[in-house]
């Protein structure tokens, strides 16, 4: 499903002349594709909408790293760019959480596993991500419960 949406947009974008969305959407059509042939040469089938979501977080972290080598380095310009790119991979990304919902999920989550201390951070954070996959940023969520268990 999300696969149409995107290969939807990419024809609307093409239609459109919108230069930029179609290349970001030609990028990302690419990534689909090689972590499908990545997939299948382990066995398993297409990914799932779940992982098509996880892939698209990939790419606006890794544009997020790009943005501040490129601001350190003093290309504005491609810096821009790759902000117009997150702006457009993650249109297509579940509304995400506020900091005080992710607050509330791991107060939740380390209720739910019982956790006393840093040693079950890995429990708290599986919980979450089976629970909040798409929607939580996981590096602010970390930072959260490794604060709770440790105080």
């Amino acid at each position: 499903m999300l696969r149409d949406d995107i290969n939807n947009a990419l024809k609307q974008a093409m239609k459109a002349g919108d230069k930029r969305r179609v290349s970001t959407l030609r990028l990302v059509n690419s990534a689909l594709k090689n972590a499908d042939i990545e997939a299948r040469g382990h066995g398993k089938g297409p990914l799932s909408d779940e992982e098509l979501l996880s892939l698209l977080q990939k790419m606006i972290k890794q544009r997020q790293e790009s943005i501040e080598l490129y601001e350190k380095g003093g290309r504005a310009e491609l810096a821009a760019q790759e902000r117009e790119e997150i702006e457009i991979i993650a249109s297509y990304l579940p509304q995400q959480m506020s900091e005080a919902e992710i607050r509330a999920g791991v107060e939740a989550a380390v209720a739910e596993t019982g956790a006393a201390g840093l040693k079950d951070m890995g429990k708290v954070m599986a919980a979450l991500k089976a629970r909040h996959s798409g929607k939580m940023d996981f590096a602010k969520a970390s930072g959260l419960v490794k604060a709770r268990l440790a105080g």
